[in-house]
């Protein structure tokens, strides 16, 4: 019996989200759909990390676990030829175990990071629809910078969790959060051991009030250490947000690919 990794990328506008459902409008649902298709076998995926209805994945990793032979490169045409344009499995490796070790998509991860692309001008663009966030009013990417200094270290974030989360503690450990300016469009990448349901949403809807001059780059901190969901900005649109890397050992040898969510910046 082999383990499989394969790093998926997807553009999730059209999907309710990562994890299967009933009516089979999932990237799971697709993936492994085309994993039967390709293998004449049903195969069962476990994904690193479950992303919301319209958000994307620039690398989105998940193993699964075959007694066929074939080549990685097989596994990439092969599953990518019963895909939808929108999901494309970008590599595949064969994951050796380590004594005392299996390599597992979830468990073995030691930080996710994320984009959020936001657009920031006063009329919304139809070319981001779905692939960014949208603010008309102007955003003051320093005061916001200022306020995201407080999220970074070990923290507990119920104030940004959704109430529909399953996670057993709301303290993530966030490494760092870095907001850059490209002319109209803003990104924030927020990297960290792991992320609570619509956090990262929670604490872009946040950090924009501070932008927009609604609230003081202190607010955030007392926001936090509240420990308040009311207290925090509604969550924010899905419609930016990208999983973009997930971190592993590099003992596991996998081939992680560098990737920006819009090309032209």
């Amino acid at each position: 019996m082999k383990r499989i990794a394969l790093g998926v990328q997807y553009d999730g506008t059209a999907f309710n989200g990562y994890q299967k459902q009933p009516d089979r409008n999932t990237v799971q649902d697709r993936l492994e759909i085309a994993l039967e298709k390709f293998a004449r076998i049903e195969l069962a995926t476990t994904c690193a990390g479950r992303t919301d209805t319209g958000v994307h994945a620039l690398e989105q990793v998940v193993h699964f676990d075959t007694e066929l032979s074939r080549s990685m490169q097989s596994w990439v045409r092969g599953v990518n030829a019963f895909l939808p344009d929108s999901i494309a499995v970008r590599w595949a490796t064969d994951v050796p175990e380590h004594p005392g070790q299996e390599f597992h998509a979830r468990f073995a991860a030691f930080a996710r990071t994320y984009h959020y692309v936001l657009y920031n001008n006063p009329i919304r663009s139809p070319l981001l629809v779905g692939r960014a966030g949208w603010v008309f009013r102007p955003l003051d990417v320093d005061l916001m910078r200022a306020a995201a200094q407080c999220l970074v270290g070990t923290h507990d974030f119920s104030a940004f969790r959704s109430s529909q989360c399953q996670a057993k503690s709301p303290v993530k450990q966030m490494h760092a959060v870095n907001i850059e300016r490209h002319g109209e469009v803003i990104v924030f990448t927020l990297r960290a051991s792991a992320f609570l349901h619509h956090m990262v949403r929670n604490l872009i809807g946040s950090l924009i009030y501070v932008g927009q001059g609604r609230h003081t780059p202190a607010w955030l901190r007392d926001v936090l250490e509240g420990r308040d969901r009311n207290d925090a900005a509604p969550t924010f649109m899905p419609d930016g947000l990208y999983l973009a890397k997930i971190d592993y050992d590099p003992k596991w040898g996998l081939p992680h690919e560098a990737a920006r969510p819009l090309p032209w910046f």
